[in-house]
């Protein structure tokens, strides 16, 4: 009997959604999975190289487009690989399969007599004249997977778990047109959207005059209720007629969040909707030794590196879009809920754009773009964000408090432990129909979802890692989902895990501290997950660990863990700091068991970057609010958001340990959080005292220091 498919082969069983042999020596592999500088593309040629025993060299990727590519929903969650790819190599299994049977019926010999090298069929070694290519006409694709093809083992790979360049560094490195943003259709026109300030404000008066002068060169207007864009073919102008636009357009009910509103603590004050997860309230808790600390994060920007990109074009009934979101599929089941144009008569496909781990403008820009083009038949319409547009308007990721509360046993060790969560909603992407800008402007907005946040069977957003992997007898989460923020939230790399992190090793440490021990002999004293244990171990000795160094000197060193999601990748990471007038990083080390590791480079890439941008997170980033400014925000920029520079990023090693178990564990979030705690420890090691609320600015620093 066959195992179960993957779940997403299953979701996707037809074989020719996943490859094709379009000419003589070539492979396409196709995957809805997407480029955002993680570098899966190259990963997936990798494992169906390896499957299919094919050369890298024959193989083209081609990936999230709705016309041919397989639904893998969103490219986010660190599950690229390890549903994704488990996806790939079982249809690859499934593919070669065919073939070897195909040719065993040319060959009148048994399959099992057959191999494959570099798509040619061998027979006992030899050459059969057969190759996957001479062998297609026979063999359909467009049946389903039945899982009866077997998956290499891994002493067989030869690509898989061997370092790869990346296949699509080549053109972003030496400047070809590779991104949406270079895009140019022949007779496209350029639009600019005057953003509604907030659901349900309503226009009042435009003046058109005023912006036109401002434009200087012709511009039309579009408008659908309260959405309005400027269009033309000179891009110059319509981006100084967006840019002038906002002062000559009065809006009517217009709300704008105030500064009070931009700290997490304010998240208390507001309804909830409540609910605990885990094992009950203890009832035995009367004379057990308790500990209870509070920690804060504030509002974060996915400050993309480039504004967000949209085209499309409404030609003979067909609506074609082109971005660089995260999920064609679903942007395209949202689109369908917007416009009248059924998903049947819509493609979308994904374009490469500056990058980001979360929901930033990509699908907004789209949404823009595909309205105003639903107004223009036959011409492509691209819009493009402006920087400004981009900070103010993009969803941000939640603010949180995270409450820790534990019951110690006589060693102080913890036996109950309850992370009580206020945040926002981390699941506010487009693929339900709502929260598209472009669409609450429109005559008939959707309604607003009800709140909800990911389940946990996803990962859980707010509670995301808000249960401690450590052996602790019972826990609970308890989470308070406040539907109502000032700002639009949605998902961010790691969601609710970094807070939750943060807040668990904190107190991890603290504990340490006292029960008088050394905070990683404490973590292994109450960590049974061999895996666990080992990846502890292993980043103290990279980091040659020293269990008595002093505390209080400036001087810090702090350590953090987490398995990402309690079922992905698991990573630990120690950091050595100064503290003087500013936290300086000094030094950073990494292990993480990722489990099968594809492309190890690839993967030390993403944790690194998740390392990089963690540390911005602690140190630096925090979405400002000012009632005085036109939006409500003052962050709008890297002046006014400031993130860490090339010149403050320290010495990183990693390290990957167990790559050659057989199952691929995620890993593109999996540093994150072990990192923002190990900043947080080692600042508290270095200063003798713990800072509670991110980021740790010098402000905070101060502050903890005269309240000491």
């Amino acid at each position: 009997m066959n195992a179960p498919l993957p779940a997403f082969l299953e979701s996707n069983p037809r074989l020719d959604r996943w490859i094709a042999f379009p000419a003589p020596g070539q492979v396409t592999v196709l995957t809805g999975r997407v480029e955002l500088g993680q570098g899966v593309l190259t990963a997936m040629a990798q494992i169906a190289a390896d499957e299919l025993d094919v050369d890298l060299a024959r193989i083209t990727v081609r990936s999230g487009d709705t016309d041919v590519t397989p639904n893998e929903g969103y490219t986010s969650g660190s599950h690229s690989i390890q549903a994704g790819g488990i996806a790939m190599r079982q249809a690859c299994a499934d593919i070669r399969a065919l073939y070897l049977a195909q040719a065993a019926v040319v060959l009148g010999c048994n399959a099992d007599a057959l191999s494959v090298r570099d798509g040619g069929i061998l027979r006992d070694g030899a050459s059969t004249g057969l190759d996957y290519w001479s062998l297609s006409g026979a063999v359909d694709l467009a049946v389903k997977a039945t899982g009866a093809g077997r998956p290499k083992a891994v002493a067989d790979f030869t690509r898989i778990g061997e370092s790869h360049a990346r296949l699509d560094l080549p053109g972003k490195v030496f400047g070809a047109p590779v991104f949406i943003h270079d895009m140019r259709l022949d007779g496209m026109v350029h639009a600019r959207v005057v953003r509604q300030p907030n659901r349900g404000a309503t226009i009042g008066a435009i003046d058109e005059a005023a912006i036109r002068r401002a434009a200087k060169g012709p511009v039309e207007f579009v408008r659908q209720g309260n959405f309005l864009a400027i269009i033309g073919g000179d891009e110059t102008a319509v981006e100084r007629a967006g840019g002038a636009a906002p002062a000559h357009v009065q809006w009517n009910d217009v709300e704008t969040p105030v500064a009070a509103q931009q700290e997490a603590s304010w998240l208390l004050q507001r309804p909830a909707v409540d609910r605990t997860l885990g094992d009950p309230e203890p009832a035995d808790a009367q004379g057990r030794e308790r500990f209870e600390a509070t920690f804060t994060r504030g509002y974060l920007a996915h400050a993309s590196i480039s504004p967000s990109c949209g085209l499309a074009l409404f030609k003979d009934g067909h609506l074609t879009v082109w971005t660089h979101c995260q999920g064609v599929y679903p942007l395209r089941a949202a689109l369908a809920k917007i416009l009248p144009v059924t998903a049947e008569n819509m493609t979308v496909v994904h374009v490469p754009g500056s990058g980001c781990y979360g929901h930033n403008g990509a699908d907004d820009a789209s949404a823009d773009a595909a309205i105003i083009a639903m107004q223009k038949p036959g011409v492509p319409v691209r819009v493009r964000w402006r920087r400004e547009e981009e900070f103010v308007f993009e969803p941000k990721s939640a603010s949180m408090v995270v409450t820790v509360r534990a019951l110690l046993d006589t060693d102080g060790k913890p036996v109950d432990w309850t992370q009580e969560i206020w945040s926002g909603t981390h699941m506010n992407r487009p693929g339900g129909g709502g929260n598209l800008l472009g669409a609450l402007a429109l005559p008939n907005p959707p309604p607003e979802p009800p709140p909800a946040d990911v389940p946990e069977a996803n990962g859980g957003g707010a509670t995301r890692n808000g249960v401690p992997l450590y052996a602790i007898p019972a826990t609970r989460m308890i989470h308070h989902l406040i539907p109502d923020t000032p700002i639009r939230t949605s998902s961010l790399r790691g969601l609710g895990a970094v807070p939750n992190v943060f807040a668990i090793e904190s107190c991890l440490d603290d504990l340490a501290a006292r029960a008088g021990q050394d905070p990683v002999a404490y973590r292994l004293s109450i960590t049974s997950d061999p895996r666990a244990r080992a990846t502890i171990e292993k980043v103290a000795a990279m980091a040659n660990w020293q269990a008595d160094a002093p505390g209080g000197t400036g001087r810090g060193r702090g350590i953090g863990f987490a398995r990402y999601k309690n079922r992905a990748a698991y990573s630990a990471v120690v950091v050595e700091l100064d503290v003087d007038e500013d936290i300086r990083l000094a030094r950073i080390w990494c292990a993480t068991d990722a489990g099968l590791v594809i492309n190890p480079d690839g993967a030390i890439n993403q944790l690194e970057g998740g390392i990089v941008q963690a540390a911005s997170w602690v140190l630096k980033e925090q979405v400002r609010f000012d009632s005085d400014a036109a939006s409500g925000l003052s962050s709008f920029d890297w002046d006014t958001y400031p993130v860490l520079k090339f010149s403050e990023v320290p010495e990183i090693d990693v390290e990957l340990i167990n790559t050659k178990d057989d199952v691929p564990l995620g890993v593109g979030e999996a540093s994150s959080g072990p990192t923002a705690a190990a900043i947080g420890n080692a600042v508290s090691h270095a200063l003798g005292l713990r800072i509670h609320d991110l980021p740790l600015t010098r402000e905070r620093i101060m502050a903890a220091l005269l309240q000491d």
